[in-house]
């Protein structure tokens, strides 16, 4: 299991994570625009250039990243505006570990197959931290 900070941004994400990767060094994994997901995700001609997410590997962990789009999810709250991301081996893994810990938290994302290819689910815990939760069959 990995954990990996992944950081979401009003508009700003593509500068932020330049400006990241000039003091850090290392190339981007990926750098997704909302007009790189499939069509029919509901988004405003205005946010179609917006990042979707972006990856920054740094050492032994990644650096991820998104912008604010109205539809997906709450808007940007600063001070919220993070997850703890758990990479883990295996969808039983994944299963289990977001049963846990979505107990007496909110489900934001149930997990579930994504577009992009990971197994992938986003909680709120009772604690009020923010946390996703993904499998990559090509990672493990």
């Amino acid at each position: 299991m990995r954990i990996d900070p992944y950081l979401k941004f009003d508009g700003t994400c593509r500068e932020a994570f330049e400006f990241y990767r000039s003091c850090l060094g290392g190339d981007f994994d990926s750098a997704m625009t909302f007009r790189d997901g499939p069509p029919g995700m509901g988004v405003a001609d205005e946010s179609l250039d917006k990042m979707m997410h972006i990856s920054l590997p740094i050492g032994s962990c990644v650096l991820m990243g998104c912008d604010d789009v109205p539809g997906f999810g709450p808007p940007t709250v600063f001070g919220d505006n993070f997850w703890v991301s758990l990479r883990v081996d295996s969808r039983e893994e994944a299963d289990s570990v977001f049963a846990k810990m979505s107990e007496g938290g909110q489900v934001t994302v149930p997990m579930e197959d994504m577009f992009w290819g990971s197994y992938f689910g986003a909680l709120v815990d009772r604690f009020g931290i923010n946390w996703q939760v993904h499998h990559s069959p090509n990672e493990a």
